[in-house]
Parts: structure tokens; sequence; C-alpha cells
């Protein structure tokens, strides 16, 4: 990549497939970014740049080099490919530019413990990376297969769909509470029918919406 290609990808601004890193004095923070662009649409995570686009490269871009790699390869389970490229924007500095693809195998965790090897999965939407909830999580899961999924539409999809036929959106609480069913079952429902292609997720930090696909 050359130093008048970076430029162009820095002018786009932070967005669902850019995130600008100054240093990288917080690896596993860091992570959350890459684990995020793994589970999304891929994306760039940019080393040396500050937040309001400023150029300002790294002084020690070999040992930024070396805690990123080593961050890639201990903290996301799967593990994710990428590739690295590195530019020379002044005299003795450099900027990192790691190109993270769309992962194959979802969902990646951020590992965060390691005795266990417990993590958290995290999504990119617009220029954050939040954290996956359980029905995302599953969403992700189900998308594995490439298998399309099949709905018995009864009662409680019917439900649902009377719901967002009156109203634009719909959360997991209030689709349990008009089904009177339990959070697991109301869970399941709003996977499947996503997975099906009826309703769309709407990834949230305050919670996830649902809508019916096509609005």
């Amino acid at each position: 990549m050359t130093f008048s290609e970076l430029k162009k990808i820095v002018a786009q601004g932070e967005g669902l497939q850019i995130e600008f890193k100054r240093k990288t004095t917080y690896p596993d923070k860091i992570m959350r970014e890459v684990v995020a662009f793994a589970n999304s649409k891929g994306g760039k995570l940019i080393i040396g740049v500050d937040d309001d686009g400023t150029i300002a490269g790294l002084k020690h871009a070999l040992e930024d080099e070396f805690v990123m790699k080593e961050a890639l390869s201990k903290y996301c389970k799967p593990a994710i490919q990428y590739e690295m490229a590195k530019v020379l924007v002044s005299p003795n500095r450099f900027v990192l530019v790691f190109s993270i693809p769309q992962s194959e195998i979802k969902p990646v965790f951020l590992i965060y413990n390691f005795k266990t090897g417990l993590g958290r999965a995290y999504i990119r939407v617009a220029d954050k990376s939040i954290q996956a909830s359980r029905e995302m999580r599953n969403i992700l899961k189900g998308m594995n297969n490439g298998k399309d999924t099949y709905l018995q539409y009864g009662e409680n999809e019917q439900k649902l769909m009377r719901y967002l036929g009156n109203n634009e959106k719909i959360d997991l609480p209030t689709y349990a509470q008009i089904a009177g069913i339990e959070i697991k079952q109301a869970s399941e429902v709003l996977v499947k029918m996503t997975l099906a292609g009826v309703l769309k997720i709407l990834p949230d930090d305050s919670g996830d919406t649902f809508i019916a696909n096509g609005f």
C-alpha cells in the first residue's frame, strides 16, 4: 500500500469497515475491533492514525507490529486470517494497516479468560464495535451452515407478525410478553425468523430490536 492509497482510505473516516488507533497501548481493547470486523463484513484497522484522521505515524513501528501480531494470535477464537501493510508516512515513521476479512466461521470471540477459554463476541455497527447479544451470536452461528431455515408458522409467529404490522420494530421482552411465552422460547423464534429472512436484527448497545425484512 502506498502513502497516497493510505490517505484516500483515511479520508473516508472511521465507519463500518475502518477503525483508527493512535497506538497499541491496550491491545486487548483493540482486539474488539478486530473481532467485530471478523464477525461483520471485514475491515481495516489502521494503527498510527488519530481519531480525527491525522496521520501521525508510529515511531517504533516494529514494537507495535509485534504487539499486534501477538494479540492477534492470543485473543481471537477461532483464529482469524489477516494481512498487514506497513506504510512509510514520514522519515522513520510508519502506519500499520491490518486488513481483517469476514470470518468463515462465526461467531469469533475475544478471549478474556485464558483458563476457561471464555470470551465475548463483538460486531460492527456503524463506526462502533458492540458486544453481540445471545440472539446475535446464535444468528451468526446459524449462518455458518449455509442451509435454508424453514419455519413452522404457528400462533407465536402470527402474533409477532401482527405486532409488526402495526409497529415499526419489536424487542425480545416485548415479544415474549405479547406472545405469552418464556424469554428463551421467544429468543429462539426471533433467531429462526431472522435466519429464515423474515426478520432483520438491528443490534444496539441498549438492546437489539427486530423489524420485518424489507422495511
